[in-house]
């Protein structure tokens, strides 16, 4: 397949190019600096100058293609205090992608989220779905309109395109992963203390960058139209035993911080750590046959790249 990647030069984007060539597929991938663009180059993929605003560029490229794996999000735009911006820019590209592949039945997969499916208790493919994709009021509303436009990517199954959702691990980890791991790391040597809040038992679904990779090639390859997966290798990792990892490497003491206080000891991040999200694979893996190979959250922590200066 010739495949068009957004996102292509990104965490996972730069895992899933040299996957996708690896299998003997063609890559195009999108790139919105001359930095990106040479990286994409390197990896031997064809380069489409642009972003997510350029959406005849979009159009483009997806007629174009066989498939399309859509991995870019305005993550910056969305974590400094302006989410839903992001996701109706979202929303107008996936209109894009939706009118120039309805009725060919080629794949399209979106990148999508596990956190916050079902606080408390571990999710599935199965959860999730309640969230109507035509409410207009959703899109100003936070996470939840990134949700909607997940469900609008599912029912593209109904217009004649292989769709599906994969919805990622809040930790993608990894040599080189500049997320949540590392931000904890960060925040540990700045503050002389690996903390975690209340009891420490705050489960995570994690996922190698490797593997969340191979699964994104597997949906492009034989996900069924309208499908849920979920890239979790781990089903929950206590961030108690994150924290205790991190000050471990780190030669710091490990402490519980009060909810009311995290704000003040962890920033922004202080609202993810709360949210207890542990969620199973184990659909997507007998749906595809995806079995991750890599190590896991805490083993990789162990190998010490998050803590090289």
């Amino acid at each position: 397949m010739r495949v068009f990647v957004t996102g292509a030069s990104g965490w996972i984007g730069s895992a899933l190019v040299p996957e996708l060539i690896g299998a003997g597929h063609r890559v195009t991938g999108l790139a919105r600096s001359e930095a990106a663009a040479s990286a994409l180059a390197r990896a031997g993929a064809e380069v489409v100058h642009g972003g997510l605003d350029d959406l005849d560029v979009l159009r483009a490229a997806t007629a174009a293609s066989d498939g399309v794996a859509h991995l870019a999000f305005k993550h910056d735009l969305a974590f400094t205090g302006d989410f839903p911006a992001a996701v109706r820019a979202d929303r107008a590209a996936l209109d894009v992608f939706a009118g120039a592949l309805a009725g060919s039945d080629r794949p399209f997969v979106l990148a999508s989220g596990l956190a916050g499916l079902k606080p408390g208790q571990v999710s599935t493919e199965r959860d999730g779905h309640d969230v109507d994709p035509h409410d207009a009021a959703l899109l100003d509303s936070g996470p939840l309109g990134r949700h909607a436009n997940a469900e609008l990517a599912l029912s593209l199954a109904e217009r004649g395109v292989r769709s599906s959702v994969l919805r990622l691990a809040p930790t993608v980890h990894g040599d080189g992963d500049h997320g949540f791991m590392a931000t904890l790391v960060g925040i540990a040597r700045d503050k002389g203390v690996s903390g975690y809040l209340g009891d420490g038992g705050v489960r995570w679904p994690a996922v190698h960058r490797e593997d969340a990779a191979r699964l994104f090639r597997l949906a492009l390859e034989d996900a069924p139209a309208g499908s849920t997966l979920h890239a979790a290798a781990e089903e929950g990792v206590r961030l108690g035993d994150v924290a205790e990892a991190i000050g471990r490497r780190l030669g710091l003491p490990v402490a519980a911080v009060a909810p009311e206080r995290a704000p003040e000891h962890f920033g922004w991040l202080a609202g993810f750590l709360g949210l207890d999200c542990p969620a199973s694979s184990a659909l997507t893996r007998e749906l595809l046959g995806w079995e991750p190979k890599r190590e896991g959250l805490l083993a990789d922590l162990e190998q010490g790249h998050y803590f090289t200066a």
